[in-house]
């Protein structure tokens, strides 16, 4: 098997030591098109054993114990533990707080939320589009770490609000959950009308307006565009046909 060649990209944020966390790109990579170069989701229509050799890599490059909790991702709010039986199962999120159990989602416009807690013990990673955002998918991720946790979070690649036009029933949906009026603000300023009588609608501020909500104030990432940055990610909206780019996140060993 040949060293990986893809291309990728490390959150900068201050994480753990032993907290890993990656996410893939497009530019280098053996897919053809429409899902070249470097595509990870079996569900695409892309070679099953293009698609199996590009995981392959995945795990080679970075020294993975086993394979990543991949994800049968339905636009839902279920958060599922790395140790669950079901594969692959119904749910758009991982979590783990065992060493070298790695949790992934894709994502090809809708928003990759990454979790850790100070501690270096618990890790989370979240596929996070508009109705699993509206769904309280993240408020479900926190759950799985202790209300003594200092949680941090990174914002991986998404579409941005100037190419994310959303129904008016989009935006009701969420103001309509919000708890307070300091919640409803921040919610109301995530959405911006477009020239039609549809909304523009920012993911990065609505996750942040959740997370916020649920304590979390160590916020990174969220200066992506899946849609314009078309030679690194992957992008539905703009391709309709294409691949997905993986995030992934892990604990390993303090061990040397």
């Amino acid at each position: 098997m040949n060293k990986a060649t893809f291309d990728f990209l490390i959150p900068q944020w201050p994480a753990p030591d032993n907290v890993q966390a990656v996410i893939t790109l497009r530019s280098k990579g053996d897919s053809c098109a429409p899902y070249g170069n470097f595509n990870l989701a079996t569900h695409v229509g892309d070679n099953p054993q293009q698609v199996a050799f590009n995981r392959h890599q995945l795990i080679q490059q970075f020294d993975l114990q086993s394979s990543p909790l991949w994800l049968n991702q339905i636009h839902g709010t279920e958060i599922v533990s790395r140790s669950c039986s079901d594969y692959p199962p119904d749910a758009d999120g991982g979590f783990s707080d065992r060493v070298g159990d790695c949790c992934v989602v894709l994502t090809a416009d809708c928003l990759p939320v990454l979790l850790c807690n100070q501690q270096g013990t618990k890790v989370a990673a979240v596929h996070a589009g508009w109705r699993g955002l509206c769904g309280g998918i993240i408020s479900n991720a926190l759950k799985q770490f202790d209300a003594s946790d200092s949680v941090l979070a990174f914002l991986g690649p998404a579409i941005s609000a100037v190419h994310f036009e959303v129904g008016p029933e989009v935006r009701e949906s969420f103001l309509s959950k919000a708890i307070d009026r300091e919640q409803k603000n921040l919610l109301e300023k995530a959405f911006s009308k477009s020239e039609s009588d549809r909304y523009l609608a920012d993911l990065y501020a609505l996750a942040r307006a959740e997370l916020e909500q649920h304590g979390v104030n160590q916020i990174y990432g969220g200066d992506f565009c899946s849609y314009s940055q078309s030679e690194q990610f992957y992008s539905y909206r703009r391709d309709k046909d294409c691949g997905r780019n993986a995030s992934l996140i892990w604990l390993k060993s303090n061990a040397k």
